[in-house]
């Protein structure tokens, strides 16, 4: 079902669905006008068209999908069935051994109802070390999901804790990828994420000898996360001064990462093939460094997820613009007044620094900006603007969130839309009864 409502195979990028706003959201409203908002949509051609966009930055370099951007078994499956996507990048253990589980009779029947079979992915890495005694006794159990699930330590504290769940004698060797901090120590100070410890090389290779000379557990990867890269947008509107800032750094932390995780990934190699287990990957990246990491020749495979649905952060990028493959409305329910129309709802804030870029964006009608007294409400957005006059009770209007996957947190499903109707449904996470984190 999944294959027949997403079709994402050997698809080649056209024209940008949603380039004219005047065709795309009025299109998407008459699809979806039997549906009662608050509704999901995923357009198959805006996320067809991301899918392969992303393929072809990646200049033949295979894409682990992020799965936290996504939260939707079904496209999770229909990317991964698209030639140049392999592998999935979890963000919890629980989630790995949900997807990694083999689909049975049972879970396929009932998929659309929240059948707890998984989705039979053999190659999913846990982006996140992982502290949940459950799961990791679950994952010790079971010969299987250890062959398929990798877990992502940075300390030997992670090591310990695997052992003192399961003792190395009594589980199947678990698989371990190691985490290089990717960030820029330059004169600005710590630029990017806080993440790993490890940022040095001889820190990477120290543990990397570790992991080798402990029974139970075997070095199979290395992940880098360059954040102040990859998702960090060099082209703010109204704010060129702030661009070529950004730019600048990008360009320094570059050519410094390449040389440093080259380093590591050298040292972290020559130990794991000295121990007769080489490395099967490192990986890197994301939606907003595709290029740049993809040309490092010490990367194997890429990470991205959020490009996949297009959210309105990564609107602010000179190299590349994503469909607005996913989007939601509300519908308006009140009129206080002749230029103000309410929406049902409309607080789904994303995470990260407060701030209205964290806000979803009304996209359409056209001329509606949220009051700075109320901004994204709880159970009422009120919106404010010349198209707020046109506006009856009963009409939707459409947003965007600012990330990918969090937009499935308030969803059970997303509407298919292709083309002019609406051909099914794909349930979220959370329609699966399964909230991860």
């Amino acid at each position: 079902m999944t294959a027949e409502l997403l079709r994402l195979r050997d698809e080649a990028p056209g024209e940008r669905p949603g380039v004219n706003p005047g065709e795309f959201w009025p299109r998407l409203t008459a699809a979806t006008a039997h549906l009662d908002p608050p509704l999901g949509v995923i357009d198959r051609g805006a996320l067809a068209y991301n899918a392969a966009d992303l393929v072809r930055r990646a200049g033949g370099v295979p894409i682990r999908v992020a799965s936290k951007s996504i939260r939707v078994r079904g496209v999770l499956e229909a990317v991964l069935a698209r030639p140049g996507f392999a592998g999935v990048l979890a963000y919890t253990l629980p989630e790995a051994l949900w997807l990694a589980s083999p689909r049975t009779r049972d879970s396929v029947a009932g998929a659309a109802t929240g059948a707890a079979g998984g989705s039979d992915i053999d190659d999913v890495v846990v982006g996140y070390p992982s502290t949940d005694r459950a799961a990791l006794a679950r994952l010790a159990a079971d010969e299987q999901l250890a062959a398929r699930v990798t877990l992502m330590i940075d300390d030997v504290a992670h090591l310990d804790l695997i052992d003192a769940v399961v003792a190395p004698n009594a589980r199947p060797s678990i698989r371990i990828a190691l985490e290089l901090d990717a960030s820029w120590r330059g004169p600005l100070g710590h630029l990017g994420v806080r993440r790993s410890p490890l940022h040095e090389p001889a820190q990477l290779a120290a543990l990397a000898r570790t992991v080798v000379e402990r029974p139970g557990f075997t070095l199979v990867g290395v992940m880098a996360y360059e954040a102040q890269i990859a998702g960090l947008g060099d082209a703010p509107p109204g704010r060129p001064v702030r661009g070529a800032l950004v730019r600048g750094i990008q360009r320094r932390s570059r050519v410094e990462l390449a040389d440093r995780r080259g380093r590591a990934v050298a040292a972290v190699r020559s130990i794991a093939e000295a121990a007769g287990t080489p490395l099967q990957f490192v990986n890197g990246g994301g939606t907003g460094s595709l290029e740049s990491t993809a040309a490092d020749p010490s990367v194997t495979e890429l990470a991205a997820g959020s490009g996949l649905m297009g959210p309105h952060l990564f609107d602010t990028y000179r190299g590349f613009t994503p469909a607005p493959a996913a989007a939601f409305a509300l519908p308006v329910v009140r009129r206080p007044s002749d230029d103000i129309a309410t929406l049902l709802g409309g607080g789904w804030i994303a995470s990260g620094p407060a701030g209205a870029d964290r806000l979803p964006q009304v996209v359409w009608p056209e001329g509606l900006r949220m009051l700075g007294t109320e901004g994204a409400g709880e159970v009422q957005t009120p919106l404010r603007g010349p198209a707020a006059r046109t506006l009856s009770v009963g009409d939707r209007v459409w947003l965007r969130h600012t990330k990918a996957g969090e937009l499935a947190e308030h969803l059970d499903a997303y509407a298919v839309v292709d083309g002019d109707r609406v051909t099914g449904e794909l349930p979220t996470y959370r329609g699966e009864g399964k909230v991860f984190l």
